[in-house]
């Protein structure tokens, strides 16, 4: 079966809304106005139970189909924006400075909006379908706000299914893989300790620069040498803050940095080899250190099943040449993670054509993908609520 005929019929109007959305984007859990819209065209719909608050600002959507069964599957988009000034002169650019939809979670949105309205219209499945409208995707951890807000046991869900766009593959065409999709995204901060002085003195001076210069050295250690060189890492220092003048050796320098795994194995290994390094190279200058070290969201881990369920799917809407079934892992992170230690699941992405990439001021989401966004949603929800 191809793109569904009303899902097709249905672009122009979720266009519209995508657009609306665009033009007005919130972050992280400051998405009222989007949550407020999101509510207002689920109750238009005429969807069964349409409850705010969850997760703060997340809203999740009730649709009971025509025929019996108890079970309930949960839909997954992500409503907030990042910090980012927009550059797209588009017509439906962001209208909010410093604020930009620059990793089409209107998109998101809208696409799940118009599977609702189809859904309410057609309820062709037996069961319970859970729409879920989450804030502070980017950063946030949203997903984990609703999840620890009881959301998985009020509503039954007994499985949840996540969608992204993904620039770089062409319209019309799905990417999946089982188990590990995307990364667990870890940060860290050292401080280190010296002391300081005369730059024409530095023997009289513990000095932070030189110390972190070589951290920054020793942490690649850990890929290169600690790591199993199957399991993809990353580490990557992105910021070195020290100093103040050309003759001054600061008292302190600070390193931020980030570390990205697939395996909850790996994650481990990182975490505590850093600290290692940091204490060995630290203590060996006489100075002293400190490590904020902060886990963000856990691997997106695809059950095998619930994989299988999605590509089927999948490759009944653009056909089985245009599903990637063993897409590469990705090293960006998705908190959607969060709902898929709680529940099966799967995550799947969905083309957005020759765009601009993700996070970047020249982003904008294709509308061409809507309709096939819709039609996933719709035949997925059907075939897992068949009698």
């Amino acid at each position: 079966m191809p793109i569904l005929n009303r899902a097709a019929e249905l672009q122009g109007e979720v266009s519209e809304w995508r657009r609306y959305l665009h033009e007005n984007p919130e972050i992280l859990y400051e998405v009222e106005n989007t949550a407020a819209f999101v509510e207002q065209k689920l109750k238009e719909f005429g969807v069964d139970e349409v409850v705010p608050g969850i997760g703060r600002t997340g809203v999740v959507g009730i649709i009971r189909g025509k025929g019996p069964g108890g079970r309930t599957i949960g839909l997954r988009a992500d409503m907030d924006a990042l910090p980012l000034t927009e550059i797209t002169g588009k017509p439906w650019a962001s209208k909010v400075p410093g604020k930009m939809h620059a990793c089409g979670h209107d998109g998101h949105t809208s696409m799940l909006l118009g599977a609702a309205k189809y859904l309410a219209e057609t309820r062709n499945f037996n069961g319970t379908v859970a729409l879920i409208f989450q804030p502070a995707e980017e950063g946030g951890a949203g997903a984990l706000a609703m999840v620890d807000d009881g959301m998985m046991e009020r509503f039954g869900i007994e499985e949840v299914y996540g969608m992204h766009n993904m620039p770089g593959i062409p319209l019309g065409q799905f990417a999946i893989r089982k188990g590990g999709i995307m990364a667990a995204p870890d940060r860290f901060t050292i401080t280190i300790k010296g002391r300081g002085g005369h730059a024409a003195q530095p023997h009289k001076t513990i000095d932070p620069i030189f110390i972190g210069s070589q951290l920054v050295g020793s942490l690649q250690a850990i890929a290169a040498r600690n790591a199993d060189p199957v399991h993809s890492i990353v580490i990557s220092v992105t910021r070195f803050d020290a100093g103040t003048a050309y003759n001054i050796i600061p008292d302190q320098a600070t390193l931020w940095g980030t570390v990205r795994t697939l395996s909850e194995e790996t994650r481990d290994l990182a975490e505590n080899r850093i600290r290692q390094i940091v204490e060995g190279i630290v203590s060996a200058h006489g100075a002293s250190s400190e490590i904020d070290y902060y886990r963000q969201c856990p691997v997106t881990f695809n059950h095998d099943l619930e994989t299988e369920h999605a590509i089927g799917v999948a490759t009944e809407v653009v056909g089985a040449s245009n599903v990637d079934t063993n897409v590469e892992p990705t090293m960006a992170g998705e908190d959607f993670a969060f709902m898929l230690k709680r529940r099966p699941g799967a995550f799947i992405f969905i083309g957005n054509g020759d765009t601009a990439a993700l996070h970047n001021p020249h982003y904008d989401f294709d509308d061409e993908a809507i309709s096939y966004g819709i039609s996933y949603w719709v035949r997925l929800a059907e075939q897992r609520l068949t009698e």
